[in-house]
């Protein structure tokens, strides 16, 4: 049970609700934050605190986590449920990209089984339908277009709308060539475009010369745009084609839905597999940003948190610059209820809210900022007053709608809930309203119910003090310095700190002595030795806390000064013993090779030459006796040295073995034919489709590219074929090595002034493929002004390219109609 209704609200549980989901990256995620909700199952709570736990370990380390495009289709999946209706090509494309996600997930968690237990086993539920897949990729371009491939007829009509456009431009460069030379339009007049239309400007006086529709003129009415009478029919033509393709890409659209239809039921489970992902990362991206853990708890109702925040608060103060004061809440059998006093603002109501919000997020799955060594319970219900709930409509005061929080706080708690009470018992006259808390806090002291209290009545800190299961709690306040320290301390009423804090203010001392007089010099000095006794608590507990730490390093240098001693010792009993054995085996040789001495001379009985030559013997078994240690060390420095000679001798061999064993004869100067297989720049394989002029046309794969002769060396079927075979990593090599110098050689602009309209679109063409490759979408084509045919030529091409989305005049301050500014669509 959750009490009251605004209960979220009242703990800031929806801000939390809000930063998960900002967190989401699909309509799909958010959704399960919103559903989010309170449990008392430990099974599930220990289900979605190590799901968002092996979630953070993603976030942290794996780079390679698949995160774009979780995009929801369900309900386009639903809607072609019915017979005859198909998704639209943006519906499409969002179905693929999104099952692209799901699959580069699936593969993700593959043998993933012992590092993400949790999420790998959700995946392994998941079915996943490549046809469905391979389908539409197999119609659909990376730019949200259909290919023309996905049938011969979409290819053919495509084909006759981009004949008939080009056909167009031809002819109306034809037509204002004409009417220039018959004087019916200038001689630097160029087409242009009005409303869509490619029209001819020509003076007003002559526009009936040139039949066909009038569809602009200049302002000073000097000049009419006149679209053709024959280009009119063409245009027309191309419209009816253009209907005929929406009407096959309609047809296209239906067999793919046709073709989805059976496999629905199927999707909709990975869409939910696709959202839970989506949230489970929400979750594990906002208990990292702020350092939040999974907790360790057990089912009975009760808490032992160490340095536990406020998350919202602990934001709020990082953005500030500021740390956050840590609390430390501990509530069992034995210590059910807490209650907290001690002066305004000194962080009472955040300590209950901390509690409050803290327990909420657990129960919902939600990691929590606190250590490690904290311990979490689960309890059935949570009850707050916390705040005002007067109401003019309801005919309640403060105090009334307080008094109905408590009567349900009696007839709901028990001890499986948690009560969090804030400014017990105010809103009425003191004494009486004293009096109904202290009868209040039995009664739920009764129950056994678990709780934390916030107050500033004497008489409730006079019955925790004597009552079993309630504990006093402070928090803490410099008398010094007048300053809260929103630091938590069990065991002893807080102050309120009233005197001292109208004093601070400057409350006359005249008005201070006249409430001292009232209240009673029993009662101030009451407040003024409590005062003192938490003060020189405090000073003791920093006294001990200085002690025992200074304890600890003297014991931590103690055991580090033990411990060498004993390595030193035992390295000292092995370095003898080592030395014993040495001397053992030193005068072993010694002796034998003494003995040995002895026996050549008396064998031959002290001849000069056999004792020069005992001795000789003698003195090399002395040395090599000496010297075994260096003699090993030398040995172990040949063999190493071998190792790395023998080595490296393997490695010249096996470069040598990968040298070719024979070179290709080089026939650049060997007539190309159309099919002749040819090696580009003696890198990449392509065949021959068409040889013109000084050009050749090659095949690359699918790439088509135009390349000068010289560039190109004739091979073999049988060679072109092992080169292909054998070099696939080089290639890909030498098509990288290429993108880069091209994108170190790249210029976003190219100059066709004086060259002929062909060979000027050739070097555009090229210059377009170039920048698209590289990804450049702001170019420039100088062409000149001139007659206006190079730039209407190179525009209409343009017009035509399916990656260009714009074009205009430059700037007159940079060179006016004279360039041509091109923004592509990549």
């Amino acid at each position: 049970m959750l009490y009251p209704d605004n209960f979220e609200a009242k703990i800031r549980f929806d801000k939390i609700r809000q930063l998960v989901a900002g967190n989401c990256l699909s309509e799909m995620g958010r959704e399960l934050v919103s559903e989010m909700t309170f449990s008392t199952d430990p099974d599930l709570i220990r289900a979605a605190l190590e799901e968002t736990t092996e979630a953070m370990t993603i976030c942290r380390i794996e780079t390679a986590f698949p995160v774009a495009s979780y995009q929801d289709a369900r309900p386009f999946l639903k809607r072609i449920r019915v017979e005859g209706l198909f998704l639209e090509v943006v519906e499409l494309m969002i179905l693929k990209s999104s099952l692209e996600s799901l699959n580069a997930l699936l593969h993700f968690f593959k043998g993933k089984e012992t590092k993400y237990p949790r999420l790998t086993a959700r995946a392994g539920d998941v079915h996943f339908f490549p046809y469905i897949l391979q389908r539409l990729e197999s119609i659909l371009t990376k730019h949200g277009t259909v290919k023309d491939s996905a049938s011969p007829a979409l290819a053919d009509i495509r084909q006759a709308i981009a004949k008939k456009q080009a056909g167009i431009s031809r002819r109306m460069q034809a037509l204002l060539q004409k009417a220039q030379e018959e004087g019916w339009a200038d001689k630097e007049s160029a087409l242009s475009i009005r409303d869509g239309h490619m029209v001819i400007p020509v003076p007003s006086a002559f526009k009936r010369k040139i039949g066909g529709i009038v569809h602009d003129e200049s302002s000073t009415g000097k000049t009419s745009y006149i679209e053709p009478t024959e280009i009119i029919e063409t245009n027309n033509e191309i419209r009816e084609l253009q209907g005929e393709e929406q009407r096959e890409i309609t047809r296209i659209l239906r067999r793919i839905a046709a073709d989805i239809r059976p496999y629905i039921d199927d999707l909709l489970p990975s869409y939910d597999f696709l959202a839970f992902m989506d949230f489970v990362r929400g979750k594990a991206r906002f208990a990292l940003h702020v350092d939040a853990l999974a907790p360790t708890f057990q089912a009975t109702p009760s808490a032992r948190w160490h340095h536990a925040r406020h998350p919202l608060l602990l934001l709020a103060l990082r953005a500030a610059g500021k740390e956050i004061v840590p609390l430390d809440i501990e509530i069992d059998d034995q210590q059910r209820v807490i209650l907290i006093s001690g002066p305004n603002a000194g962080g009472k109501s955040v300590c209950l809210q901390t509690a409050g919000l803290l327990q909420y997020m657990f129960q919902c799955g939600l990691p929590v900022p606190v250590e490690d060594d904290s311990r979490f319970g689960i309890f059935t219900s949570i009850l707050i007053d916390i705040g005002d709930e007067q109401s003019i409509e309801n005919d309640l005061s403060t105090y009334s709608s307080h008094l109905i929080n408590m009567k349900n706080f009696v007839r709901h708690a028990d001890a499986r809930a948690l009560v969090l009470i804030d400014e017990f018992g105010t809103g009425t006259e003191p004494m009486l309203g004293g009096a109904i808390a202290e009868a209040i806090l039995n009664a739920l002291n009764k129950k056994a119910v678990k709780g934390i209290i916030t107050t500033h009545y004497t008489n409730l800190k006079h019955f925790a003090a004597s009552a079993e299961g309630i504990v006093n709690g402070a928090m803490l306040y410099d008398a010094g310095r007048m300053a809260p320290l929103f630091r938590l301390e069990i065991g002893k009423p807080g102050s309120s700190f009233a005197f001292e804090i109208a004093k601070k203010i400057g409350l006359p001392k005249e008005i201070l002595d006249e409430a001292t007089g009232k209240v009673g010099e029993e009662h101030v000095n009451f407040d003024k030795h409590l005062k003192e006794i938490i003060r020189d608590k405090h000073y003791w507990e920093e006294k001990r806390k200085q002690i025992h730490q200074n304890e600890k390093q003297l014991e931590e240098v103690l055991q580090k000064y033990q411990q060498e001693l004993e390595e030193t010792a035992k390295l000292r009993k092995e370095i003898v013993k080592e030395a014993k054995e040495k001397a053992h085996e030193i005068i072993r040789g010694a002796n034998s090779a003494i003995e040995s001495t002895i026996r050549e001379i008396k064998e031959s009985q002290a001849d000069q030459e056999r004792t020069r030559e005992a001795r000789r013997v003698f003195e090399e078994e002395k040395k090599r006796l000496l010297e075994a240690e260096e003699a090993e060390e030398r040995l172990q420095q040949r063999m190493e040295r071998l190792k790395n000679r023998e080595k490296r001798k393997e490695e010249d061999r096996g470069h040598r073995a990968a040298l070719p064993g024979e070179q290709e004869a080089s026939t650049r100067d060997t007539a190309l034919a159309k099919g002749d297989f040819v090696q580009v720049d003696e890198k990449t394989v392509g065949e021959v489709i068409e040889i013109t002029g000084k050009s050749v046309i090659v095949a690359l794969g699918e790439l088509i590219a135009t390349v000068k002769p010289e560039r190109l060396t004739k091979l073999s079927a049988t060679r072109a074929r092992k080169i292909v075979q054998e070099k696939p990593r080089a290639a890909r090599s030498n098509y990288f090595d290429t993108v880069d110098r091209k994108r170190a050689d790249f210029k976003p602009e190219i100059d066709i002034r004086g060259l002929r309209g062909e060979e000027a679109l050739q070097r555009v063409t090229a210059f377009l493929d170039d920048a698209v490759m590289l990804g450049a979408r702001e170019l420039r084509v100088l062409h000149g002004t001139g007659t206006g045919a190079l730039k209407q030529i190179v525009r209409d091409y343009l017009r035509a390219n399916p990656f260009v989305v714009h074009l205009e005049d430059e700037h007159v301050q940079y060179g006016g109609a004279g360039i041509t500014k091109v923004t592509l669509s990549i």
